[in-house]
């Protein structure tokens, strides 16, 4: 990340990142493709990827089989890893527990807002919004 470069491989982050990192499959959902011989299903799988100290990534594989596009949501995911600046709020003290500045993101129609709060008041999110800002 310093001098950004991408990572075309997913060993690479392996190495750096080893036991610390963990995945979570946020949702398998079947996609239908209509031809001339039917309807063809696949599986869509969104994988989020952290270490909770500051580091995330989100995949997306769509596949025939399940294991498959999980397992290729993951390698996505580890090519998609990007620093989370953490911050204070309050008195500085103790380890980074907040976003350091509110911060809006825009994709689609959907609007994602982070508003940096006190140590103690928790995640105040929805659930997949709660599970991936918990894994950063």
């Amino acid at each position: 990340f310093l001098f950004s470069l991408p990572v075309k491989e997913a060993e690479i982050i392996d190495f750096f990142l080893k036991d610390k990192l963990h995945d979570e499959v946020m949702k398998i959902m079947p996609v239908q493709k209509q031809s001339s011989a039917g309807q063809r299903t696949r599986f869509k799988a969104f994988v989020a990827i952290g270490d909770s100290q500051g580091h995330i990534g989100l995949g997306v594989k769509c596949s025939s089989e399940v294991a498959t596009a999980i397992r290729g949501a993951i390698t996505i995911a580890k090519l998609n890893v990007v620093p989370v600046r953490r911050g204070y709020w309050g008195r500085k003290g103790g380890l980074p527990h907040t976003v350091p500045s509110k911060v809006t993101g825009k994709c689609g129609s959907v609007r994602v807002r982070l508003i940096p709060a006190p140590r103690g008041t928790g995640l105040v999110s929805s659930p997949v919004g709660k599970k991936l800002l918990h894994m950063a």
